[in-house]
């Protein structure tokens, strides 16, 4: 059942997405636990704690959004589940699963950083990228930008659509939102600024851990594109996943990052800046490093051939399970 509602999800998602007259005129899933784990924020993590105080606080306003989310998603499922049919309880669970997809617009995202430096030149593109990384976008050049572009695609892939699609075909649909409750937590308040650096440690950890799968998945899913991809190298693909991510300091971002530079000829992560401040991270991939809007081109190429195979897998595990049921 779960695997037919991660390939309809998948689908749902890829053809339709979630329009921004729809995020207009209601708001996104995503801003809605959003708004959850802020308020969440301002009750728990109260000025002058003491950092153990601090921890055990996260630990709690993580909890509570869990529960809460997990709750009210297990309300709305069993509901579908006790008014409609199987087959329109699917499509409908479904509709809602794809709401906490991010495949399209990560697409589309990405996309209009490849356009911007084409079209428009350096200035345009460092604009565009600024809106998917989190690093000062006036320290990249053109190689810089391409590079940071290709890595959103590679990571973002991981957490915004393998992983919730992972935790969906797990759990069904409160599994699945209480992946993206988690991972919305971590980019909310799991960084380490001096506010969140304690409080923020639950959710940081807590998104490392159930992350771990999705990510070497991705990077399987990635090399399997390769491999049907003219001008991709998926033994280099393979090769970087394995000897590289092991160096990234963060224990999930280096596969899916590694694998598309080794399938790209290219070098990704590496030394970066956030907030004036440099991190000294270690290269992925051992290719070259001037990157072009044409490598991004690429990149989503790449990518979107992952989505079909991870699709085309989920739809015959589908069918599988269906057939032994």
């Amino acid at each position: 059942m779960t695997f037919a509602l991660a390939f309809l999800a998948l689908f749902i998602e890829a053809l339709v997405g979630y329009s921004d007259a729809l995020v207009a005129r209601i708001g996104h899933p995503v801003t809605w636990i959003g708004a959850l784990i802020s308020r969440a924020e301002q009750v728990w993590n109260e000025g002058h704690l003491s950092p153990a105080r601090a921890r055990l606080r996260g630990i709690l306003a993580l909890a509570t959004v869990l529960l809460v989310v997990v709750s009210i998603v297990l309300l709305i499922d069993v509901a579908i589940d006790l008014t409609l049919p199987l087959v329109a309880a699917l499509i409908l669970k479904a509709a809602l699963a794809s709401t906490l997809l991010a495949g399209r617009s990560l697409d589309e995202h990405v996309s209009d950083v490849a356009v911007a430096l084409e079209e428009r030149g350096l200035a345009a593109g460092r604009q565009a990228v600024s809106r998917i990384v989190g690093r000062d976008p006036a320290s990249l050049d053109e190689a810089g930008v391409a590079r940071a572009a290709i890595e959103s695609l590679a990571e973002n892939f991981s957490d915004g659509v393998v992983a919730p699609v992972f935790w969906l075909i797990v759990g069904g649909l409160p599994g699945c939102a209480a992946y993206k409750a988690a991972n919305t937590a971590d980019s909310m308040i799991g960084h380490k600024s001096e506010r969140f650096f304690a409080f923020g440690w639950a959710a940081a950890r807590f998104d490392d851990l159930i992350n771990l799968p999705a990510s070497r998945l991705t990077a399987i899913w990635i090399a399997l594109a390769a491999r049907v991809t003219q001008g991709a190298d998926w033994r280099s693909a393979v090769h970087s996943a394995l000897s590289d991510a092991p160096r990234h300091r963060s224990p999930n971002a280096g596969w899916p990052e590694a694998a598309m530079a080794g399938a790209l000829g290219l070098a990704l992560a590496g030394p970066r800046s956030y907030g004036g401040k440099t991190i000294d991270d270690a290269w992925m991939g051992s290719g070259r490093r001037d990157a072009t809007a044409a490598d991004i081109h690429r990149a989503l190429r790449l990518y979107r051939i992952a989505y079909l195979i991870q699709a085309a897998v989920i739809g015959l595990l589908a069918i599988v399970a269906f057939l032994l049921w």
